[in-house]
This record gives structure tokens, C-alpha cells and sequence, in this order.
């Protein structure tokens, strides 16, 4: 997750909770590292800083704008990365690829959004941009927000914005939805969770929209996200060596839980395959949330293998 760009897309992005990551990833000269989410490359150059002179690392993401981005910032690192757009789920099929980068040493998953969409008005992230409903990572991607929105019966949206999102209020917005159909752009739907719940009754003393939760559930959905954590999750131990570490990073408890869970069933008994490192969830300090707010939400879990 990264803070906004100050005026273009090549602008600083700052990524969450780095002394962290590094820390849980006991990055070490020479190692090698995947970033299965490389975003703007913000991790992934602070990887290999530490992991300097010759560490190697291996970004994937499916979005290919955030490696457009990525590869310009890791630009300083000749030789030592190597870059591939897929989802993190696919990392196996990667990882055949590019026989040379395992056994990792070390695995990061950062599954936060980023400015890189959230800025743009065209991926249609933000409610706070005008923009069509799209909300895909990667651009192969057949679904989009707008099919859920517009041809989903009202009962399996609700379902979606309950199950994906934690909204309690999913059948009231589901019902306004139906309503005001079709619904073409981010503050169509942002005024149809507005005509539900009321711009001021959502959380009064909060400054969180009544849509934000609706725009995390269609998200999720639209990428199918928590099926590919989980997918991802039980694909990664073949990926590491003895002693590797894999770091998570969510930003909300659907994902935070599947994290826990996994880490906390693999970890036990004589066929546990993993050590949990995190006994209870790590979260930024005060002042890395100060510095970058969208860092609030970050939950750090980690585990070593066996």
C-alpha cells in the first residue's frame, strides 16, 4: 500500500511498515527474495538495499502499470531483479521460469491497493475519482465491477457486500442499487450507498465513507482475492528453503484472518510445517501512520519454515 503520488505517476511512493517487512524477512546479503506484489517497488528496493551486494529479487503483480513503475525504481539495481506480471497465485508457474530465484530465502505479500490505481480515475478504485466501474488488477481480467453491479440479482449482492466486505447494511444498499440501475460510474455507486444509509449515519464521529466498504467488497470480488491468498498461501511453502520467512501484509480482517488461521494450523503438532514468528498481529506505529494514513489498517503476520 502507498501513499498518493504528489503530480505524476513516477512520483515517491511510500510503502508500509519496510522496517518491519525487512525485519520478519531477515533479509541477508546475498539472499533471494519474492515480492509477489511489487506495486510501486517500494519493498522490493528496500529488499535489495538490505540484501546488497549481490542479493537477487523477483517482483510479480498483475497489474502492468505498477510494473512500469516498479521497473523505473528498481532501475538502480542492474542485474539483481527480475520482474514478471501475473497474480500471486500463479507464482509457481513463475517460479518455473525463473529456476534461479529458488529456494527463496524469503517471500513477501503485500495485499494492499495502491495509488497506482487508487489515483487513477480510469481503474475505477476510488469513489473519491469519477471513473468507470472497473476495479480490476490485471487487465485479462473478464469481470468487472460494473457486471456485478449491474447484473447481479439483489440477493447476491447483497451476499457479496456482506461476505466480501463487512457490511452490515449490505441488504439496504444491494435494494438501492437494483433501484437506480444501471449504474455506469464510481459516484453512481457511490450516490446509490448514500441514497441506502445516509451520508451522515454511516460512522458519525469517523471520517470513513458509507461507500468504502461497498468498494472493498466489489473489489475483492471483481480479483477474487481471497481465493487467490488462499491459494496462494497453501503454493508457498514449496517455493522456500529451510529457515525462509514468509511475510503478509493485509489491510482488512477478511484477508487478516485467512493469514492467521493458515499460520496458526500449519504451525502445530508434528507435521507442522511452519513457525508462527507474529503470536499476535503487528501493526504500524503511531508515527508511520501520521506520516501515511492509508498505512492505518496494515496487519503483519509472519512465519518461518520448517
Amino acid at each position: 500500500m502507498t501513499t498518493p503520488p504528489t503530480s505524476s505517476s513516477s512520483a515517491p511512493h511510500t510503502s508500509v511498515m519496510v522496517d518491519e517487512v525487512l525485519d520478519y524477512l531477515n533479509v541477508q546479503s546475498g539472499g533471494r527474495y519474492i515480492d509477489c506484489t511489487v506495486g510501486a517497488g517500494g519493498h522490493s528496493a528496500a529488499i535489495l538495499d538490505a540484501s546488497g551486494p549481490d542479493g537477487r529479487l523477483l517482483g510479480v503483480d498483475a497489474d502492468p502499470q505498477a510494473l512500469e513503475i516498479a521497473e523505473q525504481r528498481l532501475a538502480a539495481y542492474p542485474g539483481r531483479f527480475v520482474l514478471r506480471q501475473s497474480y500471486f497465485d500463479h507464482l509457481a508457474e513463475v517460479a518455473e521460469e525463473t529456476t534461479e530465484m529458488v529456494p527463496a530465502n524469503g517471500v513477501l505479500c503485500d495485499l494492499g491497493i495502491s495509488s497506482i490505481q487508487l489515483d487513477r480515475p480510469e481503474r475505477g478504485f476510488s469513489f473519491q475519482r469519477e471513473g468507470p466501474l472497473d476495479m480490476r488488477f490485471g487487465p485479462d481480467a473478464e469481470l468487472t465491477a460494473a457486471d456485478i453491479v449491474n447484473e447481479y440479482s439483489q440477493e447476491e449482492l447483497a451476499r457479496v457486500l456482506y461476505e466480501y466486505g463487512d457490511e452490515w447494511r449490505s441488504r439496504r444498499i444491494a435494494r438501492a442499487i437494483v433501484e437506480r440501475r444501471p449504474l455506469t460510474s464510481t459516484h453512481d455507486l457511490a450516490k446509490a450507498v448514500e441514497q441506502a444509509v445516509g451520508k451522515s449515519r454511516s460512522i458519525p464521529i469517523s471520517r470513513v465513507h458509507p461507500a468504502t466498504k461497498t468498494f472493498l467488497a466489489l473489489r475483492l470480488a471483481v480479483n477474487q482475492e481471497l481465493r487467490r491468498l488462499s491459494d496462494f498461501l497453501a503454493l508457498a511453502h514449496g517455493l522456500l528453503g529451510f529457515g525462509s520467512r514468509i511475510v503478509i501484509l493485509s489491510f482488512h480482517s477478511n484477508e487478516d484472518r485467512i493469514v492467521k488461521n493458515f499460520f496458526r494450523d500449519h504451525s502445530r503438532g508434528e507435521d507442522a510445517t511452519y513457525r508462527t514468528l507474529t503470536k499476535k498481529v503487528i501493526r504500524p506505529t503511531p508515527d508511520e501512520v501520521q506520516r501515511n494514513p492509508r498505512s492505518r489498517s496494515a496487519r503483519l503476520r509472519a512465519a518461518e519454515v520448517l
